[in-house]
């Protein structure tokens, strides 16, 4: 059985089942963001196992990513590897979208490597499919994909 549920600072230890936390720079950043109500962070979980997560960030300070009561941000989202392509991004993806229109918002974006095309074609058959920038940064080349809700 499957659950989508928020999750809460004292279990965020736990994505640990999902993402290595100790290589990934950010994560202090981002549990500081969700205990400041600025991130909302969505496990799914197979049978109380983590095993996908996706956020809902409210002000990242690109305008490209979030205006407030319009815009909202998709953050992070990721499927514990051998749990991949079995539909369950797709899952998080719809959930995220009607918590997004759940806060009266009517935009949805995100970030997504140019070389990561599951995930491109992931989310243009969700309805990202206006590409409001394409570039590079220290990370590499991405696009900035906006769907209206």
């Amino acid at each position: 059985m499957h659950t989508i549920e928020q999750l809460t600072p004292k279990d965020y230890y736990k994505c640990q089942n999902i993402w290595d936390m100790s290589k990934q720079p950010h994560a202090q950043k981002w549990m500081k963001q969700m205990i400041d109500g600025n991130r909302i962070i969505f496990i799914y979980k197979i049978n109380g196992e983590f095993i996908g997560e996706g956020a809902l960030v409210f002000d990242t300070g690109d305008s490209d990513y979030t205006i407030p009561n319009r815009r909202i941000y998709l953050s992070r989202l990721v499927v514990k590897d051998e749990y991949r392509n079995q539909g369950i991004g797709s899952k998080i993806v719809d959930f995220l979208t009607q918590k997004a229109r759940e806060f009266g918002l009517s935009e949805i974006a995100l970030g997504v490597d140019t070389d990561n095309l599951p995930a491109i074609h992931l989310y243009q058959k969700k309805g990202f499919t206006d590409i409001i920038f394409e570039g590079e940064d220290e990370y590499g080349q991405y696009m900035k994909l906006l769907k209206k809700l």
